[in-house]
């Protein structure tokens, strides 16, 4: 009889601490609300008031050792907190960000816990693993269930139809959007992040992540139809090989049946829902960066950002000079001798410095003497960026770092990454880290979006994981470039900084553009080229045209090159996902403002009341009277600004304006 009362009171406490339990968390200013239950699921959803954005949707993570976290939960205890802090943000779209918010921690039997954060912006979670003892993660269930057919925009990964999984694994995360249903997205295709559900017409939910190291980045699909997106991983590689026609490359050969490896305790990758009810709150979103690991670089006084002469998009190309053009040091001197001209601070060697399929860095092809050009650079208070392809520097990181920095190398651009698994999320934070150590900024291209690491990190300003300009060098006219301008600050920004690489100044409006390697050209007109450089989050800023251009070029070009890549203040004004947008940022007491619209003209009131009580002066660049027949045409006027603290501004189809204003004592 008393071992009977004792197995009746086990199960009796098994009972209890599987049975569900229900937790209620909101955001700090009451609207945002997520309901999340614990018992033989894990499960959340998000309530806007009375609106429902999500239905409830699974959590869960199984194991290598067969446990499977977010199912039959034991919870030990739980926890709320609110925090309402400052977080700095040196190198950014403002100096400090808010960082407010309501967090509830469930510890659960298992070694693990499961982290809820509500922001008045946005529900995100993350579990942890208190686990001393190695294991791998096998998969992990990440769902989000809306209840209508919701329209979505999402950017599909650049393959084909009917690709497997492992081909479509091999992408830049370079793609312009698709705009669907959930019932209609393409089954057999994978979609990075971010994307946004547009929920009843009336909220934006922009799905991402954040702290993605050490892990494989989140795709989502619907294989199945229906209202709902379900998370993929790249399972870790096995076995990887360079690629034998670009050898800086490397091709998974094979994969492990987990995703990732755990060493020991960590936390993983923030989950993250961020809800708007105005589009224009979406572009300057700072949620990916708050929820981004704190700076791990205790000095950084040296980290310079600033804008770059770039010469691989515009092909090199220089006019009326007496040498041949081309990777030598004769060519990189005259783009030395621009950028000093303009106050650029950097002049980057794009590929071409180092032996061609050597996949060696420490090679430099006989036309460059890199002394040389960094002691000329130096002189002249320019600084020199390398291009590293990703074999070459992963392989070799450590000494290519030690080696470069000692010689004077500012930094370096690393690019062919073109995957997310585990290994190469892993490098990115690798490559941030031995970059701090000999104080080297770093530009990552080839690869994903930031999700938190320019926090963790500030010495990588920039990323691409973007549909930028270069694509105009080959793509066709049917891609159309102006509409994703319009659509990428509202998506792509709100994980953080893009290197899109604008500054065309060959401009072509609709029906004159065409793909051209050696003389490429931007759609849209000139002003909407210059507006680029305000409404686009790039710390590491490039000019992507020849110097040939720009001197030819000089009023536009002028402006281009004062105009601050990171900055005090940033206010998103007005804007339409898909449409236009219109962006005011603060460097001191200096205001810059920019707006981009779509192929339709638009007559916009800019409202500008914000400014403080003073008399202000404005240099503004606005689109030429003719400039729907000619891109490059453009009108600059120096006047005061109004009274009213508005402007009229008329912006061609493709158009745009940029204004820089400053009170009239400054």
């Amino acid at each position: 009889m008393k071992k009977i009362l004792i197995l009746l009171l086990t199960n009796i406490f098994i009972f209890t601490l599987c049975a569900q339990q229900k937790f209620e968390l909101t955001s700090p200013d009451g609207f945002l609300r997520s309901t999340i239950k614990s018992g033989e699921q894990l499960t959340y959803n998000i309530m806007y008031g009375a609106h429902q954005i999500l239905k409830p949707s699974l959590i869960a993570m199984r194991l290598s050792t067969g446990q499977i976290w977010g199912e039959k939960c034991k919870l030990k205890s739980s926890k709320k907190k609110e925090v309402n802090q400052l977080v700095p943000s040196p190198f950014y779209r403002t100096t400090a960000m808010g960082d407010h918010y309501n967090e509830l921690t469930l510890d659960f039997r298992g070694d693990y816990s499961v982290e809820f954060r509500a922001y008045n912006d946005g529900i995100a979670y993350r579990f942890v693993n208190k686990k001393r003892d190695a294991f791998q993660v096998v998969s992990e269930q990440v769902e989000y269930h809306f209840s209508c057919d919701e329209e979505v925009i999402v950017p599909y990964v650049r393959k084909e139809n009917d690709c497997s999984w492992e081909e479509q694994f091999f992408n830049s995360f370079e793609n312009v959007y698709s705009t669907t249903k959930l019932s209609e997205i393409n089954k057999t295709r994978l979609m990075f992040l971010p994307l946004i559900v547009n929920v009843d017409k009336r909220f934006k939910v922009c799905i991402t992540e954040s702290h993605l190291e050490d892990y494989p980045g989140l795709y989502l699909s619907n294989t199945e139809g229906g209202y709902d997106l379900k998370g993929v991983f790249a399972p870790y590689p096995k076995r990887e090989e360079p690629d034998p026609h670009k050898k800086l490359q490397m091709l998974v050969q094979e994969r492990e049946h987990y995703i990732a490896k755990v060493e020991k305790p960590r936390t993983f990758p923030w989950r993250i829902a961020i809800v708007a009810k105005e589009d224009k709150a979406l572009p300057c979103n700072n949620l990916t960066y708050l929820l981004g690991s704190p700076s791990r670089v205790e000095d950084i006084s040296w980290i310079k950002p600033g804008k770059v002469a770039w010469e691989w998009w515009n092909d090199w190309n220089l006019e009326g000079v007496d040498f041949v053009t081309g990777v030598n040091n004769a060519t990189y001197k005259a783009y030395i001798d621009f950028a000093a001209s303009k106050g650029i601070e950097y002049v980057i060697l794009d590929e071409g410095w180092a032996v061609n399929g050597e996949a060696d860095l420490m090679q430099v092809v006989k036309e460059i003497n890199l002394q040389e050009l960094i002691n000329y650079a130096t002189v002249r208070n320019v600084g020199i960026i390398l291009w590293a392809g990703y074999h070459a520097f992963e392989r070799d990181m450590e000494n290519v770092c030690r080696h470069y920095a000692a010689l004077g190398i500012k930094g370096f651009k690393v690019d062919f990454m073109d995957r997310d698994d585990q290994m190469v999320t892993a490098f990115n934070y690798r490559a941030a880290a031995t970059c701090a150590k000999y104080k080297l900024l770093l530009d990552l291209h080839g690869t994903h979006k930031p999700a938190g690491l320019n926090r963790t990190y500030p010495n990588v300003l920039n990323f691409e994981g973007v549909h930028g300009l270069e694509q105009l060098k080959w793509s066709p006219a049917s891609i159309d470039q102006v509409k994703y301008d319009v659509t990428v600050p509202f998506i792509r920004q709100v994980s953080g900084p893009m290197d899109y690489t604008q500054g065309a100044m060959r401009n072509a409006v609709q029906g004159c553009y065409y793909p051209c390697n050696s003389e490429p050209m931007s759609q849209g007109t000139r002003c909407h080229q210059l507006a680029l450089y305000i409404v686009f989050d790039s710390p590491l800023n490039m000019l992507c045209d020849s110097p040939s251009n720009y001197l030819r070029e000089q009023e536009s070009t002028d402006f281009i090159a004062e105009i601050p890549t990171v900055w005090d203040e940033t206010i998103v004004l007005e804007g339409k996902m898909g449409e236009y947008v219109i962006t005011a940022r603060r460097k001191g007491d200096v205001w810059y403002v920019g707006g981009i619209t779509d192929w339709n003209k638009r007559e916009m009131i800019i409202d500008l009341s914000f400014l403080p009580d003073a008399d202000y002066c404005m240099e503004l660049f606005c689109d030429g009277i003719n400039a729907h027949r000619k891109g490059s045409d453009y009108l600059k006027k120096m006047d005061s600004l109004p009274q009213n603290k508005t402007l009229l501004i008329t912006m061609s189809p493709g158009g745009g304006f940029a204004a820089k204003i400053k009170k009239k004592d400054l």
